[in-house]
Order: C-alpha cells, then structure tokens, then sequence
C-alpha cells in the first residue's frame, strides 16, 4: 500500500516589503505555525512543509521551481497574510507545474474589538490579500482548489486532506505503470482507448505482455511459497470444504496460489501498479486469477477485466486517494437489475473479481464452475459488500477527450440470500433514483466497468479532475435529465 507521509505539501505564504521588517517577522512566525500545525493534523496525511515567506517575484519564481524539482513534493498550498501584489505572482505561477490550493484564511480566527488597531489591520491583510491574489489566478486560467476558513476549522482541515490525497494520486498516475495480460475482449467499445494520448495526458504508461510472458513466472513459484500462501488463505477466509487439504479440488487452490504469487512477482519486478486480463486470452493458465486478482487489489493495485485498462489505472489511483480512510474501493460492474418499484436496486458484482475490501461479514475462499473461458474452474472470495453511501466511477475516453463520469450511491444490506451465486455482490440504489441515475450514466457514456468506493466522496473526483483538466460529469441528488443534457452540451463546447 502507498505510504502517503514520504509525500509532502509546501506552504507558502506572500507578502511585500512594504510593512517592514517587524511585520515580516510575525508574518512567518505565524505562517510557520500554522504548518506545524497542518503537519501534525490527522486529517491531513501527508508531510506539509514550511516555507519561508516570499516577498519579490524572484523569491516566488524560485520556490515554486524548487517545488517542481522536489521528487516528493505533490503540491503547494499559498496564503497571503498580508497585501501581496500579485504581479510578483506571474512568473511563478507559469513555472509551477504542481496542484495549487489557494488558503483564504487568516491568523486570528475572531476580531479583537477592544484591542483593533493600524497594526493590527496591516499585519492581518487576508481578507483582500487573497482577492488580489485569486484574481490573478483567475486571470491566469489556472486550475486550483479555493478552502475558505479558519485554518484551524475541522471544514478546512478535512478539505487540505481531501485535496492531499488526489495530489499523491496525481502524483503517482505521472509515472505509473499499467500492464496488459494479452488484448482486450473482441469487439467489446468501451474498453479500448488511445494509450498514447492517456499517457499525454495522465502520464501512465500501458504496454502488453504476452500471457506467456506471465506464465513463464507463475511456474517458477516454489512450492514451499506456494503452502505458506495456502495457510494464508485457510487463516484469513472459510474454505470450501473442497478445497481444504485433502479435498476433491485441492489442487484447485493449489493452481489458484501459484497464480497470485505468479502476479505478484510480476508485477513487483516490472515496477507495475495496474494490470488487465480477459478470459478470451488465457493461452498456458489453467485458471483465470480469481482470488489471486482480488487479493492483488485488496493490496492497492489496479485491476481492469477484459483488458479494461483505463478502469485498470484508475482502480489504482482512487485507492491511492483512499489510503487509511474507512470503507472499501474495487473494480466494479453494473450485473443486472431489480426493478420492485418500492425496492429498486443494482446487483453490483463480476464474475470473479471483486476486491475483498468493501466485504461485510464471512469471506468464503470458494471454487465454482465460470461456463466461459474454457479453462479449470477458477477459486475465488464470495462476500456480500457493506450498506452506506459510496461512488460508482468511470473513466471513458469520448474520442476527441477523456471524461470522469460519477454516480452517487446508496448501498444496501441484503435482507435475501444468494444460495446459487458463486461471486462476490453489492447491492445499491443509484442516485436520485434508479430511472433517472440509469438514464443519466447512459446518456453521459458511462462504461459497464467502474470504480466502486466506499472510502472517498465526489469532492476528491472533482479535485482529481480539475488536478488533470478533463471533464467531470456528476450524477447525484440534485441531477435532472433535463439538466445533464445542457450540461453534457456545455461540455462539448468547453472541452472541444
């Protein structure tokens, strides 16, 4: 799993040398505070550096070229104590090449009226420090978050974490690795994409290896390795009493151990954090990974079915976001529907992988026949998902540009057993209701596959996409079909 304190954030805070030197002085005395402060907050996870306060534009220039050269530094959060003129700003603002959070706060969180003077309002400038400043960022058509508040607010804290966790994200999809298992499923639309202009514009790599390239590692898997992973499996899941030893489709799991730690070896010497396969492309495997891709993504890799590669980076990527936050995030497909007008809902699941993380109660470690792919039938964790509010996420590629398509959901405790299903399953109503939430993802191209999170909320979508400049379309309580039409016209023109 990522580490998300070996990233840092700076804060950097502008003023001028018109108010002396005195001033100055208070100005990083409290700037410096204030970034302890974010570095020792829980809400915030990783490192926040403190920089001192700049007050030429040589001195901006200088620290945001520091900031792109710094390998783990994600982003720079700025903050205008006092009047920075922000023509200082221009050409440090042109060079930063990180994600900007723009602080509109101020030192004392409430007015001292017995005590107000000229000192004090020139050394507490925020209120219209940050308006010059926000203009010319404005003026600049440079994307940024705002966070209005007290800094030491819990709105605001929890805000600068959010926002932390998609620059560690954006971060890490600049350089990150996704590998393909053979070609994606014939004939299928929506999972193929331009790798090239995905890797312009996000800067992940997908390259394919053949599944022979795969095989060759799975057979030199140990089998000393490969009956410690076999406890593993007998320790932290019910076997099917098939599969414990002795039983008649041992060797089943026995198949199904080579295969994760064959996946994992590869992926670990490749420098991969994302992979696809698809059932169609198996040439030399005895089994399609079942267990062995949901334990790789319950271990914070990506993974796309079908050679789904863009679900694939982003399965990576938002559970890069979600990192030490409660709840689940899993590959995820739409299954089938119930369409009880009283009871409307989506069987959400796959035919093997679905990461154990979202799962509420027993995790059963099973073996079922698949009925295509022609292979041995495959082992794998059979689970219900937990009830509560959670995102359903694509990311589509529309031709001419890439969008980031999110639906609000409400999962469901399941008051039914499933006595014949043989895979893992979340039950969810869409938002703001199954007719118009169906409607909607259609309408906007959503992808049969998505990422499932129970951990992050539509801000961090928002955040990633405005981080990456691609279109954010929302589906939530407030969508109407008649809006998401002009909204998805709008798009159009704006990203054309």
């Amino acid at each position: 799993m990522v580490d998300l304190k070996a990233y840092e954030i700076w804060f950097v805070t502008g003023s001028q040398h018109l108010y002396g030197e005195e001033t100055l002085r208070q100005v990083d005395e409290h700037s410096k505070i204030i970034a302890e402060s974010f570095d020792a907050a829980s809400q915030i996870p990783v490192r926040v550096v403190f920089k001192p306060v700049v007050k030429t534009p040589e001195e901006i220039l200088a620290v945001c070229k520091e900031a792109n050269a710094t390998p783990n530094c994600v982003g720079i959060i700025t903050w205008m104590h006092t009047f920075s003129p922000a023509k200082m700003w221009i050409g440090g603002l042109k060079a930063l090449q990180l994600p900007l959070l723009h602080l509109h706060t101020q030192y004392n969180r409430d007015i001292p009226f017995a005590d107000i003077d000229m000192d004090f309002m020139n050394l507490n400038q925020s209120a219209h420090g940050d308006r010059e400043f926000g203009f010319m960022v404005t003026r600049m058509k440079i994307s940024r978050k705002v966070v209005v508040g007290h800094w030491q607010g819990e709105a605001v804290l929890a805000q600068i974490g959010g926002w932390a966790r998609v620059a560690v994200a954006r971060h890490r999809m600049q350089t990150m690795k996704v590998v393909r298992f053979g070609d994606n499923m014939r004939q299928v639309a929506v999972t193929e994409g331009d790798k090239v202009e995905a890797q312009i514009k996000f800067g992940f790599s997908v390259n394919t290896h053949g599944v022979g390239d795969l095989v060759k590692v799975i057979g030199q898997v140990s089998d000393e390795e490969m009956e410690e992973l076999m406890q593993e499996y007998a320790d932290s899941y019910r076997l099917m009493a098939s599969l414990v030893k002795g039983g008649a489709m041992r060797e089943s799991l026995v198949e199904a151990a080579r295969i994760e730690l064959g996946l994992k070896y590869f992926l670990e010497d490749g420098g991969y954090s994302a992979y696809t396969n698809t059932f169609e492309d198996l040439h030399g495997m005895r089994q399609l990974p079942g267990i062995g891709s949901q334990r790789m993504m319950a271990a914070g890799y990506g993974y796309g079915g079908e050679g789904d590669w863009k679900t694939a980076a982003l399965v990576h990527v938002l559970k890069t976001m979600a990192t030490g936050l409660p709840g689940g995030t899993s590959f995820m497909e739409d299954y089938t529907y119930h369409f009880d007008p009283q009871n409307p809902m989506v069987l959400g699941s796959h035919m093997l992988e679905i990461c154990p993380s979202i799962a509420v109660g027993p995790v059963r470690c099973e073996v079922h026949p698949l009925g295509i792919g022609g292979k041995e039938d495959p082992v794998r964790l059979v689970f219900d998902g937990a009830a509560g509010s959670a995102l359903n996420v694509s990311l589509i590629d529309l031709g001419h540009r890439f969008r980031l398509l999110v639906n609000e959901v409400e999962a469901v405790e399941s008051t039914q057993d499933f006595p014949k299903l043989p895979t893992a399953r979340v039950l969810w109503q869409p938002q703001p209701s199954m007719e118009v939430g169906l409607q909607a993802w259609i309408l906007a191209g959503g992808a049969h596959h998505t990422v499932y999170s129970q951990s992050l909320r539509t801000e961090h979508i928002e955040d990633l996409a405005e981080m990456l400049g691609v279109e954010l379309v929302v589906i939530d309580r407030d969508t109407t079909i008649r809006g998401l039409k002009k909204d998805l016209q709008l798009g159009e023109v704006l990203y054309r």
